[in-house]
């Protein structure tokens, strides 16, 4: 303990300077991060609700009367007695996997395209990035309107074919199918514009190897492309599957109330419980430890396994 308490302090009294720098980030994390991430943490242990938490009424001050429960809101949701939290578990996780799949194979295969001399390669490159451009919830209630049963674009559109019109946001499974095109729409492109970035790294000599030694162009994609793309691929899949987990406001805004509870994902069931109905404040912060478990196990698992099969090769 006390080495390194000395080495602290020489470390100080040597890069002073940027102690001095770093520390304005240091104190605002942990005031947009670290207290309310420990505020969350303690109140899962709790029994917070809006009867409990107490408040301001004018002059009048109403103290908090939650009480200390332990792990009980833990083993309320992981033993299964809500009811709810592994078919919604379920849900995201289906929601995420498909988004992410989606997002990563047509973003590539527009990669692949705009790494070619195209003609007009510029406008295309402008107009495939502008769904990025757009702030989720204009882009949520843009698709709401197109998805309108009796004036949307999409069921006029069928009508024109003579197909009778979809009830997008009524039927629970085209709810979800729905939500999913929405959000490939606007995931996409960033994975393009990531892996277009990565192809361009990788040296034209390799390619120019490879067809001297007869390789077809689905060996060279399979032996240098997808090889020469593993380091971004790895770390753009990584935050896809954080911000697809976590992706609030296309489900919220698209499905909205009518939605019921088949379509939420983990995130808008913990907003639900916190800011409609009883507001559990307690359940909505343990969804929400929960929901970081999840994200940190499943970053570690997959950050060893990428290093594992680095290893290996």
């Amino acid at each position: 303990m006390s080495t390194l308490i000395a080495r602290t302090r020489r470390s100080f009294a040597t890069h002073w300077y940027a102690w001095a720098m770093v520390l304005p980030v240091v104190v605002v994390l942990a005031v947009l991060v670290g207290y309310p991430l420990g505020r969350g943490v303690y109140l899962s242990f709790t029994d917070a609700n809006e009867a409990n938490i107490g408040r301001v009424i004018g002059d009048f001050e109403v103290p908090a009367s939650y009480s200390f429960v332990g792990l009980d809101n833990y083993w309320h949701i992981l033993s299964g007695q809500e009811g709810s939290f592994y078919p919604r578990l379920g849900w995201t996780l289906a929601w995420t996997a498909s988004c992410v799949f989606l997002h990563y194979t047509i973003g590539l295969g527009l990669a692949l395209m705009l790494n070619r001399r195209l003609k007009g390669r510029s406008v295309y490159r402008v107009l495939l990035i502008l769904p990025w451009a757009v702030p989720a919830f204009v882009a949520a209630f843009a698709w709401k309107l197109m998805y309108n049963t009796n004036n949307g674009v999409l069921n006029a559109l069928l009508g024109k074919v003579g197909v009778g019109p979809v009830d997008w946001l009524g039927d629970p499974f085209v709810q979800k199918l729905s939500v999913i095109a929405v959000n490939t729409w606007l995931g996409v492109p960033f994975m393009m514009v990531a892996i277009l970035g990565g192809l361009q790294s990788i040296p034209r000599e390799l390619y120019e190897a490879a067809e001297m030694d007869g390789a077809s162009p689905w060996q060279r994609f399979r032996n240098v492309t997808l090889p020469g793309l593993r380091p971004v691929s790895s770390t753009i899949v990584l935050l896809g599957t954080i911000w697809t987990f976590n992706m609030f406001p296309i489900i919220f805004l698209v499905i909205g109330q009518a939605g019921g509870t088949e379509s939420e994902i983990l995130v808008t069931y913990a907003y639900r419980l916190a800011f409609q109905g009883v507001r559990d404040y307690a359940g909505s912060a343990t969804y929400g430890i929960v929901i970081l478990s999840l994200l940190l196990v499943f970053s570690v698992f997959y950050r060893g396994m990428l290093k594992r099969q680095e290893a290996a090769q």
